[in-house]
C-alpha cells in the first residue's frame, strides 16, 4: 500500500511511499481480461534545454513531446490524457518553432468520445486541456474518472483561466477520493502521487502479456532525470522537493531492479520513439 502521513516521534514516516507487490495484487481485484496493449500520440512540441528537464545536465536542446495514452482492451479502451487545443498549446509555446498536430488531436479527439473511460495523470493543461476545453465536454464528462484533489486544483488553482470548469461542468463528472491507490479496472491502478501537481497519480498497468507499464505523468520530464535519480530544475515549476525525490527515488529503484516494467515519461521524445520501436508503445491510436 502507500501512506501518506505525519512523522511521528518515535519512527519518522515515509513522505511517500508505494509498494509494487500490494499495486500487483490490487491489479487483479476487478475480475477480467487486462488488457492487450497501450498507444501513444504526439499532438505538439515544445522545445527546451535538457538542463531544466534534469539538473546539472547540460543546456543542450532538447524536444518535450505532448502525449496522449490509449490503453486497448478487447472490448474497449481507456484514455488516460486528453492532449490539447491550439490555444492551450500556445500557453506552453515559445512561437513557431513548437510545432502542432492537430491531426493528432482530431484523432485524440476521437477516441476521447470512443473511450469507455477517460482519466488523467494531472490537472496541467497539456493533459486535460482537450477534456475541459472539448466540444463535446457534456458527452465526455460521464464517463471521466478525476480525483477530487484533480477538481479542486481545476476550480480553486487553474493553470489558466480557461481551464477551470463551471459548477454545471463539475457537476457532470466522476469524482472519486482515495487514500494511496484505487484498483481502477482489470489490469489497471492508480497510484496517487501528489508534488508536480495536487492531483498528480501514476498509472500501473499490466497487460495480458504479462508486461507491466507504469504511466508516470509528468513525476519526471525525461527519463534521465529517473535513471540518474535527479529532480528538475525548471524556475517555474514549484514542487514540493521531499515528496518529489521519494517519488523519483521509488522510480530510480523500479527502472534498476524491475526487468519487466517500463516506466513511461509523458514529455520524453527519445523514450517515446524507443518504446515504439520496441514495441512498448503502440504508434497512433486505433
Amino acid at each position: 500500500m502507500l501512506w501518506l502521513q505525519a512523522a511521528t516521534a518515535a519512527e519518522p514516516a515515509p513522505v511517500w511511499r508505494a509498494d509494487l507487490t500490494d499495486i500487483r495484487q490490487l491489479a487483479g481485484m476487478i475480475p477480467g481480461p487486462r488488457p492487450l496493449r497501450i498507444n501513444v500520440i504526439k499532438v505538439a512540441e515544445s522545445r527546451r534545454t535538457k538542463n531544466f528537464a534534469v539538473k546539472g545536465l547540460p543546456a543542450e536542446p532538447s524536444v518535450q513531446a505532448r502525449t496522449a495514452y490509449q490503453i486497448v482492451y478487447a472490448d474497449g479502451t481507456v484514455m488516460v490524457d486528453t492532449g490539447m487545443d491550439l490555444a492551450t498549446h500556445k500557453f506552453f509555446g515559445r512561437g513557431a518553432d513548437e510545432p502542432y498536430f492537430p491531426e493528432a488531436e482530431a484523432r485524440v479527439a476521437q477516441a476521447l468520445d470512443k473511450a469507455k473511460a477517460i482519466i488523467v495523470t494531472h490537472e496541467h493543461g497539456d493533459h486535460i486541456g482537450g477534456l475541459i476545453r472539448s466540444a463535446h465536454f457534456a458527452e465526455l464528462a460521464p464517463k471521466t474518472v478525476l480525483t477530487r484533489a484533480q477538481l479542486d486544483t481545476l476550480i480553486n488553482a487553474p493553470q489558466m483561466p480557461e481551464l477551470r470548469p463551471t459548477a454545471e461542468m463539475a457537476a457532470r463528472l466522476r469524482v472519486i477520493d482515495y487514500d494511496g491507490t484505487f484498483a481502477f479496472a482489470p489490469g489497471i491502478v492508480l497510484i496517487k502521487a501528489p508534488g508536480h501537481t495536487p492531483g498528480s497519480q501514476v498509472v500501473y498497468v499490466a497487460l495480458q502479456s504479462g508486461k507491466e507499464l507504469l504511466l508516470a505523468g509528468d513525476v519526471a520530464w525525461h527519463m534521465d532525470a529517473v535513471r540518474l535519480n535527479r529532480p528538475k530544475d525548471a524556475p517555474w515549476i514549484k514542487e514540493p522537493s521531499e515528496l518529489m525525490a521519494a517519488e523519483l527515488d521509488w522510480l530510480n529503484r523500479l527502472d534498476s531492479t524491475e526487468n519487466n516494467l517500463a516506466i513511461v515519461i509523458s514529455h520524453d521524445e527519445e523514450q517515446r520513439r524507443a518504446y515504439i520501436g520496441q514495441g512498448v508503445l503502440g504508434d497512433g491510436f486505433e
